[in-house]
């Protein structure tokens, strides 16, 4: 049988199934649903097996529980690693939902629910190719599932999981589903994210806030101290001015920039949808390659002094920024930080005290479009959605990406099927249906192409 008749067949099911995941709400940021967590581990496997692994079982973490599953063919064959997350979003604001978000909808060819993209629907995706692939007796190669619980809050307890299980995952290839495309008729697989670095700033002046008609113009402010100090960081020519902040970025090969500028793109609908008049980023690249292949400093939040209703004139004591930089593959968000602590601290003026602590961080992530996995991966796309996918990098972090090549030393395909439509994270999250069948005949194809 066919995989287009396969799924025709078996689509009632496969969606109940789904449903079945979908009404457990597994939010990993609440507390309340700790449960959640367990119970929707416990049903993915179950589903696993139904599905065909030799074995699945739910293992224990620091945080929530992990799912693990496998199925062996040969010791000579390679052996793909399929990762995903059953954790999702909160729903809130619920009042914008036009259904139940933890009650699954089919409404105008589209799965209506929290989790039908994010990523429930997309390892759905995966664990039905697999299906088809044991049950038709095509599958080849060695198959591995890890599905955590924690993606939405940032992965804190996979690191040490996957340091501790290094030879249980071990593996020629990682394949995830928890990415996007650039449109339903504009299949694209995603082959590079940006790292991150962020910090909080604090600028300190006098020891006290300041009546500012005895002390205006003769002490320094520190909002507009931290103000000068944060405007000097990007140049004229939108590059960053943090020495040496360049040195490990590697330059977009020319095949890549080239497939870029092939995306339709309009600039102009662009600006409208975001209410702007110009676009300002660093000179002697696109649009499109600023926010996802070049690095990027951003502030994103600034306060001190008086904010409350009505006038205080003060000279505020203190002044407060939370900054940012998107990173590229090869930069380490660790030497970056230092490099940007370093930086400030030169640079500040001897009328204020600059303390600069450093948050969270991860690190960028390039798939090469030369491996055979990426090869196995564009065949896949092109035979379902009837053209060849376009290799886009994306500006967002998922830093476990990163994470698996450090620890594991593996290569990841970004292999996603999300739409920007889906609205994933917002309210009234969908999937669409006739994606979700080409991403089944997708990754049936890539399992075929990939010996």
């Amino acid at each position: 049988m066919d995989i287009k008749q396969y799924i025709k067949e078996n689509e009632s099911r496969f969606l109940d199934e789904l449903f079945s995941l979908i009404r457990i709400p597994s939010i990993s940021s609440k507390s309340e649903h700790k449960g959640d967590m367990r119970l929707c581990a416990e049903r993915w496997r179950e589903l696993l097996i139904e599905a065909g692994v030799d074995r699945a079982e739910v293992m224990e973490s620091k945080g929530n529980p992990l799912v693990f599953a496998e199925k062996h063919v040969s010791d000579d064959a390679q052996t793909v690693l399929i990762y995903s997350h059953y954790d999702v979003m909160p729903a809130e604001p619920l009042e914008l939902w036009k259904s139940n978000p933890f009650e699954p909808e089919v409404r105008d060819g589209h799965i209506w629910a929290r989790g039908a993209d994010d990523d429930k629907g997309q390892a759905m995706i995966q664990v039905k190719a697999f299906e088809y692939l044991v049950r038709e007796g095509l599958l080849t190669h060695n198959v591995k599932f890890i599905f955590e619980g924690e993606e939405e809050i940032g992965s804190p307890s996979l690191n040490a999981f996957i340091s501790e299980h290094k030879q249980l995952l071990s593996a020629d290839i990682i394949l995830v589903s928890d990415t996007s495309m650039l449109g339903a008729e504009l299949p694209s697989l995603t082959t590079g994210l940006r790292g991150l670095a962020y910090w909080e700033v604090e600028v300190t002046g006098p020891n006290r806030d300041l009546h500012s008609g005895h002390f205006g113009g003769a002490v320094a402010n520190p909002i507009n101290t931290l103000c000068e100090m944060m405007a000097k960081i990007v140049g004229e020519d939108g590059r960053i001015q943090i020495p040496n902040f360049y040195d490990d970025v590697e330059p977009v090969p020319q095949a890549e920039r080239d497939m870029i500028a092939q995306i339709p793109f309009d600039e102009e609908k662009y600006k409208a949808s975001i209410g702007v008049k110009a676009l300002k980023g660093e000179i002697g690249y696109s649009t499109l390659e600023r926010n996802s292949c070049r690095p990027s400093f951003d502030i994103c939040g600034i306060w001190g002094g008086y904010t409350g209703e009505g006038a205080k004139t003060v000279l505020p004591s203190k002044a407060y920024a939370k900054v940012s930089c998107r990173l590229v593959a090869n930069q380490d968000h660790e030497k970056i930080s230092q490099q940007f602590i370093d930086y400030i601290t030169a640079t500040a003026p001897e009328y204020v005290s600059v303390k600069v602590t450093p948050m969270h961080g991860g690190q960028g992530y390039v798939c090469p479009i030369t491996l055979p996995a990426y090869k196995a991966a564009e065949k896949g796309f092109a035979k379902a959605f009837g053209k060849q996918p376009l290799a886009v990098r994306r500006g967002g972090s998922i830093p476990i990406i990163s994470d698996f090549e450090k620890i594991l030393g593996i290569k990841t395909i970004l292999m996603g099927f999300g739409l920007e439509s889906d609205a994933i994270h917002s309210p009234n999250e969908n999937f669409p249906l006739d994606i979700f069948r080409k991403g089944v005949e997708a990754v049936v194809e890539f399992h075929k192409n990939l010996d």
